[in-house]
């Protein structure tokens, strides 16, 4: 896999880990409501379901950090392109359901670390 991808890929890996904090440690602050753009009465209704969220996010962060360092360089881009594509598809879906905004910081930049992937062959 490129340097590139990989970079790219980890700054991908390192949103979703403060996805998961914001999420699963600290969902209910007025902090986190503010980003999330919700009151706290919404973040208290929904604080099982962030925490669950945040676990997802977390998934996903191990299974590209798997692909950094799998030694099998073939299987590595495998790993890559599939947890790579499981960001965009949850950015997608988070655009058409939750907010718009997901889709500019989820699923584009993981969208151009698979095709950095896809590129370096």
């Amino acid at each position: 896999m490129d340097i590139a991808a990989k970079v790219v890929l980890g700054l991908v890996a390192i949103l979703h880990v403060y996805f998961f904090f914001l999420e699963a440690v600290v969902w209910g602050r007025p902090r986190t409501n503010k980003v999330f753009g919700i009151t706290a009465e919404q973040a208290t209704h929904a604080a099982v379901f962030a925490k669950n969220q945040g676990v997802y996010n977390l998934f996903l962060v191990a299974g590209l950090l798997w692909s950094f360092v799998h030694p099998d360089p073939a299987f590595s881009r495998q790993l890559a392109l599939f947890f790579g594509g499981c960001v965009v598809v949850a950015g997608v879906v988070g655009a058409m359901t939750a907010n718009k905004r997901i889709l500019f910081v989820q699923a584009v930049p993981a969208l151009v670390g698979v095709a950095l992937t896809l590129a370096a062959g």
